[in-house]
């Protein structure tokens, strides 16, 4: 058992190379939901989300080696849950390997809004994406300085080294390591709040405490000392969050410490013989994103449970943050879904004819006047057409034919922000 748990010290570090593949550069979209935005939204009505840290934010789990599958994290959860609440977009910022002295030293760069070398950030970083970061300061500036909400998760990699080190270090030394870490810990880490500020003074920052992954039967005789030393950090990280909170723009403290405390086996890969990772499971990432969304919106939301589980069952459809609950469901055809129109103007009081002549239907939506005609793969906006994919039909429903369009006309024609996520089974749409 001390194999497998000195295996997953060390795993925390060397495979994070193998998370390349899974992120651009940049990380500007959700990469687990599939997004349909209309140009030229306002500022003023999209909800922006930055986060920033290490490997916890960039979602990795041990194992992704196949390009085709993306990282799906708390960062990509947490966009989910701002969909029930509005427009919202998301850039996501982790930097595999991280320190609190590389956070540090790239929001310096961001501040300055200048691009910078890979080693002025960390020596020896893992990321192979690094260069590109430290290129592209400037734009994560202006993304930052746009944020309603940054979070931030770091530390992880300050304190690995203690994990390793619990089992033969006396209790003396062990603590002596402890505070030299959290020394460190609280310079770089408010240093990093200041350069956030300098750019946004008044955007939310949340930052995570730091769990501790190592289960009772993997750290063994550690587990107390380890135990005590995250609820150190902890304390410090309230310590960090206090001192650099200011009027009407607070640091908020995370904490994701105590949701994995007791539990630590099914929430990270530590036990498990093929991973031997201390980064979080599926089930760890969501209680961490629970926790960011419990903080910004006081829940975290899901679809009903038997259309998760059941994966032939219609997807769920959010409207302005309300589950649409309708006998027109929706229609998976040719691989693509399509809603019944009427069910979505109803929801957003948009206003409708049907010409049976014609066999199109004409809606009028904010400032828009849009003619959608069966079976055309273009719809008339404001007396323009503008192509479609995948043209609307006619469906029976009882004694009635009802118009259903694909999802991703709604954006196309309507204007409306369309977002769905195949992890939830769930469309998100917003005026």
């Amino acid at each position: 058992m001390l194999n497998v748990w000195k295996k997953a010290l060390t795993a925390g570090t060397s495979s994070l190379l193998l998370l390349a593949v899974l992120i651009t550069a940049g990380g500007r979209t959700a990469e687990a939901a599939e997004a349909t935005t209309p140009a030229q939204i306002p500022q003023s009505d999209v909800f922006r989300i930055v986060t920033l840290g290490d490997s916890i934010t960039a979602g990795y789990e041990p194992g992704m080696t196949d390009p085709n599958i993306k990282p799906y994290g708390y960062a990509e959860r947490l966009l989910e849950q701002a969909w029930y609440h509005g427009r919202s977009a998301l850039s996501n910022y982790g930097i595999l390997g991280l320190t609190t002295e590389g956070l540090r030293n790239y929001t310096e760069a961001i501040k300055d809004g200048a691009a910078t070398l890979p080693d002025r950030i960390q020596i020896g970083i893992s990321d192979p994406r690094i260069g590109q970061f430290a290129a592209q300061a400037p734009g994560v500036k202006s993304e930052l300085a746009e944020a309603d909400l940054v979070t931030i998760t770091i530390g992880g990699n300050d304190v690995s080294s203690l994990l390793f080190q619990a089992r033969d270090l006396t209790e003396a030394d062990f603590n002596a390591r402890v505070e030299q870490v959290l020394a460190a810990y609280s310079v770089n880490v408010k240093a990093a709040l200041e350069n956030i500020r300098m750019v946004n003074p008044q955007a939310t920052i949340m930052l995570a405490d730091q769990y501790q992954p190592a289960s009772k039967l993997a750290a063994g005789p550690a587990y107390t000392k380890l135990m005590s030393a995250a609820a150190r950090f902890t304390a410090n990280t309230e310590q960090v969050a206090a001192s650099t909170t200011r009027d009407g723009a607070p640091v908020v403290v995370a904490h994701v410490a105590s949701q994995f405390a007791g539990v630590e086996g099914p929430l990270t890969h530590i036990m498990r013989l093929e991973a031997s990772d201390f980064h979080p499971t599926q089930l760890g990432y969501e209680k961490i994103a629970g926790v960011f969304a419990g903080l910004q919106w006081g829940q975290y939301r899901t679809p009903d449970a038997t259309a998760l589980a059941d994966t032939s069952a219609p997807m769920s459809i959010v409207v302005k943050g309300a589950e649409l609950n309708t006998p027109n469901k929706p229609i998976l055809k040719n691989g693509q879904n399509f809603l019944a129109l009427r069910d979505i103007l109803n929801a957003v009081g948009a206003e409708g004819k049907w010409d049976n002549k014609t066999s199109s239907a004409t809606i009028t939506y904010g400032g828009r006047t849009v003619v959608i005609t069966i079976g055309s793969k273009v719809v008339q906006v404001n007396g323009r057409d503008v192509a479609i994919e995948t043209p609307a039909f006619l469906q029976k429903a009882g004694k009635e034919d009802k118009t259903y369009l694909p999802l991703a006309s709604l954006a196309t024609g309507l204007g409306f922000d369309v977002n769905y996520s195949s992890h939830l089974r769930t469309a998100f749409i917003n005026p």
